[in-house]
Parts: C-alpha cells; sequence; structure tokens
C-alpha cells in the first residue's frame, strides 16, 4: 500500500500525478473545444506542458525548502510559482486570446513580465550564498 510520503519520495509517481491533475482540469474547458483545431491544439498543448512542469518543479521546490530552510530554495520556489502563473496567463491568452482584455497591456505583455520575475528571482536564488 503506498502512502503520501511515498508518493512524493518517488518523482516519477509524483509527475505521473501532477500531469493527469492538470490534464483533468484543463480538459474540459481548454483541450476537449480545440482538440480539432490543428496547430492551435499543439500551442495549447505546449503551454499545458509549461503548467505541467511548473507545477511538478513547483513541488519539488515546495518540498525542498521545507527540508532545508534557505533563502536560495524560498528565491527557486517564488520563481517557480511565478512561473505557472506564467504559463497559465500565456494558455488564456493562448485559448481565448480576445476574451480576456486588459487595458494597457495585452495579456502576452503580462506573461511575457512575468517570465522575466521568474528569471530574476531563479538568478537570486542561484546566485545568492547561503
Amino acid at each position: 500500500m503506498m502512502n503520501a510520503t511515498h508518493i512524493f519520495t518517488r518523482k516519477s509517481n509524483l509527475f505521473t500525478i501532477v500531469l493527469a491533475a492538470v490534464i483533468g482540469l484543463l480538459a474540459t474547458p481548454v483541450i476537449i473545444p480545440h482538440v480539432l483545431h490543428g496547430y492551435h491544439m499543439i500551442h495549447i498543448g505546449i503551454h499545458i506542458a509549461g503548467i505541467t512542469l511548473s507545477v511538478f518543479l513547483s513541488i519539488l521546490a515546495i518540498i525542498a525548502y521545507k527540508n532545508l530552510r534557505t533563502n536560495k530554495m524560498l528565491f527557486t520556489l517564488i520563481s517557480f510559482l511565478v512561473f505557472v502563473a506564467a504559463e497559465i496567463v500565456t494558455l488564456v491568452d493562448a485559448t481565448w486570446p480576445t476574451m480576456y482584455d486588459l487595458e494597457y497591456m495585452t495579456l502576452s505583455e503580462v506573461g511575457h513580465i512575468l517570465i522575466l520575475i521568474t528569471l530574476g528571482m531563479l538568478s537570486l536564488g542561484v546566485f545568492r550564498n547561503d
């Protein structure tokens, strides 16, 4: 019998659970309506893969931060969480490009800003001396 700690210690099990959860959550609103749209579905699939990987890395960073409690791991954790937000914003922009409109900037620009913040936080985490 598998318990929760065994699931989190085996990264392949954790990745499978994250993949199933992301696809399960996005199946009805995103995947099914666009499944026959050819290259557009490939574009959406790339963003879904990005969400899956960023959620997986965020969970791993949470586990690492819980064990180490260093500022370096905290910055890494924040960078992966911001990357999850960036991928969600770009997925929304790719799926419904004209539905959500901000006054002064597009969702594409918001996604780029979040990716820049991700790189900045990851750089802080990498170059920090803890």
